[in-house]
């Protein structure tokens, strides 16, 4: 039986500690990270997607204006990850209300592919656990996918609560998907500096 997914890509932060630059609009690859982790996202063929902007809206969006996705604002940005959660769910309600799993992603890990994303819907059908997210640097964190069950906790967390916390709460409902190139998280210049020079 196919999964139908809503993908939620969080994208709204305002890259600080990257001067100028949006970390959304890095290029790795001939394609800004935005771009690629959408249409890794598209590639999956599950179900909706919804990239949720905020800081820097106006700069970014024109990368996406051309693919099949929803694109919402999040003007509480700032709060923390917990609204941007909030938006992308309301929109994929909006958009399709009998999803069974929801994925989410964050665009700043470079190194994140479609084989990747198509492992964890895998193990998913598999284990049949309600939490299967990707473990790193001994943590278990995005990209994560959750069960349609587990939507009304995510719609309850607030302030700069994430999904990691909220696997934290579940563990013995979570199968870990071993990752360690989700550690590449380019959260600075010296992080984007840093991974360009290797790869």
């Amino acid at each position: 039986m196919i999964l139908t997914i809503g993908t939620i890509i969080l994208a709204a932060g305002d890259s600080s500690r990257m001067g100028r630059q949006p970390k959304q609009l890095i290029t790795y690859k001939g394609q800004t990270l935005i771009r690629r982790m959408t249409e890794s996202a598209l590639a999956l063929q599950r179900g909706p997607v919804v990239v949720v902007l905020g800081a820097n809206r106006d700069q970014i969006a024109p990368e996406l204006a051309d693919l099949p996705i929803t694109l919402v604002d999040n003007a509480a940005w700032g709060t923390g990850q917990a609204s941007s959660l909030r938006t992308g769910l309301a929109a994929l309600y909006i958009t399709k209300k009998d999803i069974e799993a929801v994925l989410i992603l964050h665009v700043d890990q470079p190194l994140v592919s479609v084989g990747l994303l198509q492992h964890l819907l895998l193990v998913r059908r598999e284990t049949g656990k309600g939490i299967v997210a990707c473990r790193y640097d001994t943590q278990l964190s995005v990209p994560a996918l959750f069960s349609r069950d587990y939507i009304p906790e995510l719609l309850a967390m607030t302030g700069d609560r994430s999904v990691k916390w909220l696997i934290a709460q579940h563990r013995t409902d979570c199968t870990p998907v071993p990752f360690e190139a989700g550690a590449i998280d380019l959260d600075s210049k010296r992080d984007v500096e840093e991974f360009l020079s290797v790869v």
